[in-house]
């Protein structure tokens, strides 16, 4: 479910970014995730009650707001990659995120992978490579390629804290903890973007108001995402949870191809089969 509904935030990103700048398109990401966060918080204790009295540790604090200001900064280099070259090159280039994220567990949180659990991560990163280069590695330029490992590096740090953010709140069922990770990030990313703009840049929310509708179909996608990787990441590592998710290189190839007409190169088979190989080992192992 995560991996389906980013593919089509990304996709409705795109077609924002065509009309409003950078950091209008990364706010349509949460601008209408808050009530449905909330919504959703609220329907988690009235469908499954907890007893349990919920306390926020300064470090779970931390993990938010360093997660929220990541996932930011994510989104912002994401769309500029959109500028840059076609939609499944800027996906795939920002699905690094795995391989990272699992040498960053390793070095800073002690997390240890399986040797197939590995495989399946590098063979994921190999794939994401032959998906990303197009139809000539040269095409690809520098600048392509450090925004789109930049973005990859901040999508990291986000879920490992995300998922570290939901591992300090040890009182709760993991649906529940996810549901609190998940309204609390949402709702700082909303408040400081709109506090920003508002001062700084007021002319990017007109902008956004004009295309009101596309920004709600940015935010619904993008909060069921976010409800899906934070619910996986409450239950297992983040190389594990993003390696399965690459498989929304698929979805984002199917709909660069159908939705938004781009022509693929004939090696996105191999890298596609890849992708399923790896997710097929992660699983496994």
């Amino acid at each position: 479910m995560a991996a389906f509904m980013q593919a089509w935030r990304n996709a409705f990103q795109k077609q924002l970014s065509s009309t409003v700048d950078v950091y209008g398109v990364t706010l349509a990401r949460f601008l209408f995730a808050v009530p449905l966060a909330t919504a959703y918080l609220m329907w988690m204790y009235s469908t499954y009650p907890v007893q349990a009295e919920v306390h926020f540790s300064l470090k779970f604090t931390l993990y938010v707001v360093i997660a929220g200001l990541t996932q930011i900064a994510a989104t912002a280099l994401m769309v500029q990659l959109f500028k840059q070259k076609n939609y499944a090159i800027g996906v795939g280039l920002a699905k690094s995120e795995a391989i990272l994220a699992a040498i960053l567990a390793v070095i800073f949180l002690n997390e240890g992978l399986s040797v197939y659990a590995w495989f399946g991560v590098l063979l994921g990163g190999i794939a994401v490579f032959l998906l990303s280069s197009g139809r000539k590695l040269k095409a690809l330029s520098f600048s392509t390629l450090s925004i789109g490992i930049a973005s990859g590096l901040c999508f990291a740090i986000t879920s490992l804290l995300v998922r570290e953010a939901s591992l300090e709140l040890t009182m709760l069922p993991y649906l529940h903890r996810a549901a609190w990770v998940l309204f609390w990030v949402i709702t700082f990313q909303c408040v400081s973007m709109l506090l920003y703009l508002g001062l700084f840049s007021r002319k990017t929310l007109y902008a956004l108001s004009q295309r009101l509708g596309l920004s709600v179909k940015v935010s619904i996608c993008s909060f069921l995402a976010s409800l899906g990787w934070f619910s996986a990441m409450s239950l297992q590592s983040v190389a594990i949870v993003k390696t399965l998710g690459q498989i929304e290189i698929l979805f984002s190839l199917l709909i660069s191809m159908f939705f938004f007409k781009e022509k693929l190169a004939q090696r996105d088979h191999w890298g596609l089969i890849l992708v399923v190989v790896a997710a097929v080992l992660v699983i496994w192992a």
